[in-house]
């Protein structure tokens, strides 16, 4: 499993830190040359500069998903380092409001959550897959959540948003299912993350009592499912959104 990767190119959204960053740093382990992609710079830099300091590859670029135009330019400039784009992770997602009922949810604050995690995954997709069409092989994949399965009270942006990048996956996946390409996601449970330190302590409370295992995942064991995923082994899962809960996953 040491060598998975090599001369593959992978572009990681939101590979600064948390999910994404262990992602990152476990493709870059396994021979891939990692594209960060992260709104963070200062978060990039640390994260580029552990990598390389590991002895393996990597470049860092500052962008929101949502700028399309900007996204557009950075993901020919990766493409056009090698000449090939094998694998997509995008673990970008924000929470939004969480102890919050839908009565008195913002409105822009709801849409703010769909811009970044429905908005940003679609502009990402969309705008990879032509690349990879180009060598008839790549792998996607997007980090959702169990909330996007079940719901979560009084977080309904986050759940709403989360729901709706599962639908993308399993849509796009059933589209390009015959081009090499595969297109999935994960379900994660709470994860120990720095995006939940802003999550409301009783919200987290809530998602952590569901959990049967009684614990928190940790960023590592996502890493080494998402790391599967988007290999070469994984030739006949798309469309697919893959359980890492727990055991709280009752679908």
């Amino acid at each position: 499993m040491e060598h998975r990767f090599n001369e593959q190119v992978a572009i990681v959204a939101g590979g600064a830190r948390g999910i994404g960053g262990a992602v990152a740093s476990r493709l870059a382990a396994e021979g891939a040359m990692v594209a960060v992609l992260d709104i963070n710079q200062e978060a990039i830099k640390t994260k580029v500069d552990e990598i390389k300091s590991e002895g393996h590859q990597a470049l860092g670029f500052q962008l929101d998903l949502t700028h399309e135009s900007k996204l557009k330019e950075t993901i020919e400039a990766v493409y056009n380092l090698n000449r090939r784009l094998d694998v997509v992770v995008n673990s970008v997602g924000i929470v939004g409001p969480t102890g919050v009922s839908i009565i008195d949810y913002p409105v822009d604050q709801f849409e703010r959550v769909m811009d970044v995690n429905v908005l940003g995954a679609f502009l990402l997709t969309k705008l990879v897959i032509p690349y990879m069409l180009k060598h008839g092989y790549g792998r996607i994949l997007h980090v959702a959540s169990i909330g996007g399965k079940e719901g979560n009270p009084n977080m309904v942006g986050y759940a709403t948003s989360k729901s709706g990048l599962m639908g993308l996956v399993k849509g796009v996946g059933k589209e390009f299912a015959e081009s090499g390409i595969t297109v999935n996601g994960i379900a994660p449970a709470v994860i120990a993350t720095e995006m939940n330190l802003a999550t409301d302590p009783s919200v987290l409370q809530y998602m952590a009592d569901k959990i049967p295992m009684k614990r928190l995942g940790k960023v590592e064991e996502v890493a080494a499912l998402s790391c599967w995923i988007v290999s070469e082994e994984a030739s006949f899962n798309t469309g697919c959104i893959f359980d890492i809960s727990g055991g709280r996953a009752t679908y």
